[in-house]
This record gives C-alpha cells, sequence and structure tokens, in this order.
C-alpha cells in the first residue's frame, strides 16, 4: 500500500519544496517507486526536477479544476522510480474556480489520486504556502503530514494556525490524518538560535521530530537552478548526506525495509 505524504507549513521560506523534491529523489535511489505531486502555483517543484514548465500540455490544474485522473497527467521525472505531476501559474487562479463549487471541491485531489496512488510506495505532496483550498486538498487526499520548520526566529510562529488547519481535516474529511513528522531545515550550527530553536521544537513535539537536522547548504540552494535534485548536483554535499539520512529515518518509521 503507498504512503501519501503531505510537505506543508503555511510559512514561506522553510524548505518545502527543497524537502519534497530531495526526500522524492532520495526515496527513489533506495529503489522506492515515489510520485511527487506538485501542487503550488509557484511550481518550483516541479522547475526543481527540470520540467519545462511552458510545455507542459497537462497538470495539476487539470486533476483538480477538471477532474482529470492522476495517470493522464503524471510524467517520468528523468530519475528512475520518480514520477511528477506538475504544476504551472495555471493553478494560480483555481481556488477561485473552486469557490463556485458547492459540493466536494475538497476531496478533487483524492479522488483524482484514486486507487492510482497504489503503483507507488510513496506519494510526495509538495504544498504551497498558505491554509487555503488547494491545502485542504492535500491534507484531505493524503495519510499524513510532514512539517519543515526553519531553525529561526519566528519558526514557530504560525504554527499553532497549521495544527488547527489539520485538526480541522482530521474531524470533517480525513479521520485518519496524522502528523508523520517534523523536519528542523535551514540549522546553522554556529548560531546559538538556530540550537535554540531546534531545542524547543524538540521540546514541543518530542518524538515526532526526525533525528536528522536540515543544514543550511548552498548546494541545495544552487541544485533548483539546475533543474536537478542535489543527489545529481552534488551527491558528496552535507546537503545530500542529511536528506538521504531522512529517507532513511521516513522509511523506517513507517516500518518499510
Amino acid at each position: 500500500m503507498s504512503k501519501v505524504i503531505a510537505v506543508t507549513n503555511q510559512k514561506g521560506g522553510v524548505g518545502k519544496t527543497t524537502t519534497s523534491v530531495n526526500l522524492s529523489a532520495a526515496l527513489a535511489y533506495m529503489g522506492k517507486k515515489v510520485l511527487l505531486i506538485d501542487i503550488d502555483p509557484q511550481a518550483n517543484a516541479t522547475q526543481g526536477l527540470g520540467v519545462d514548465r511552458a510545455s507542459l500540455e497537462y497538470t495539476i490544474y487539470d486533476a483538480i479544476a477538471q477532474q482529470m485522473p492522476i495517470q493522464d497527467i503524471s510524467i517520468p521525472s528523468g530519475v528512475d522510480n520518480l514520477d511528477i505531476v506538475p504544476a504551472n501559474i495555471d493553478l494560480a487562479g483555481v481556488e477561485i474556480e473552486l469557490s463556485q463549487v458547492k459540493s466536494g471541491r475538497e476531496q478533487r485531489l483524492k479522488k483524482a489520486l484514486g486507487e492510482y496512488k497504489n503503483k507507488y510506495d510513496y506519494v510526495i505532496i509538495d504544498c504551497p504556502p498558505a491554509l487555503g483550498l488547494l491545502n485542504t486538498n492535500a491534507l484531505t487526499a493524503s495519510d499524513s503530514v510532514l512539517i519543515p520548520v526553519q531553525c529561526e526566529y519566528y519558526a514557530l510562529e504560525g504554527l499553532t494556525q497549521l495544527l488547527n488547519t489539520i485538526l480541522l481535516t482530521q474531524k470533517v474529511f480525513n479521520e485518519n490524518l496524522t502528523i508523520e513528522g517534523v523536519l528542523l531545515t535551514m540549522l546553522d550550527a554556529r548560531t546559538n538560535l538556530g540550537v535554540e530553536v531546534s531545542q524547543e521544537v524538540r521540546k514541543y513535539f518530542r518524538e515526532k521530530v526526525y533525528d536528522v537536522v536540515i543544514p543550511r547548504n548552498i548546494k541545495l540552494s544552487e541544485a533548483p537552478s539546475e533543474g536537478l535534485n542535489i543527489f545529481d548536483y552534488d551527491a558528496h554535499s552535507e546537503g545530500a548526506k542529511a536528506y538521504a539520512k531522512l529517507a532513511k529515518e521516513v522509511v523506517k518509521r513507517n516500518g518499510r525495509k
């Protein structure tokens, strides 16, 4: 059975897309079949895997607005075992379109994904930095939520609202939704602030926090501009080592070999 994981935090710049792309790639390089769904109108995950957004015939917009099945939209990413459901700017207006729909609008992604998800070991959904209908669609379609938290000031700001959204989704649309884990990102171990925030997050979320911490790493910032995941860009970088460890931890927590 597939595991569907939404990578979300309404706070921008915390490493959602970096995590979505590189966790997906790491799992694929471990031999897992992975589908990455880009549900962010900025389409950075799509660009980060080298997909030409201007040449796309179909995107996640067609799944949500036109109710097209995901299997008709997914394309190979160029990485073995990793497919992607791409996005482009068309997605920007979909929430306005969905506002005219009276029922079922929060379940469009879940219905589009259907049983096709079981073709994969993991489905990773890269969510936009907002708590609107796109995020609700992602949470409704998911088994769990992975929350990246930046190791900087105001890191915990807004998390209460996100947790309330998760609880509301559980209550109304998806009673089985759980927190997959909390990932500390962009840690600069040279600063007291980074260490203090890390300690505060672990105190708040306890065992939900992953052991691995993603460091602030220039290679992670450079890779998307080349349309590459971190492993194809620089497999020996500290960022690549960290995301490889994260993938192993995700697999272990899910009781899979």
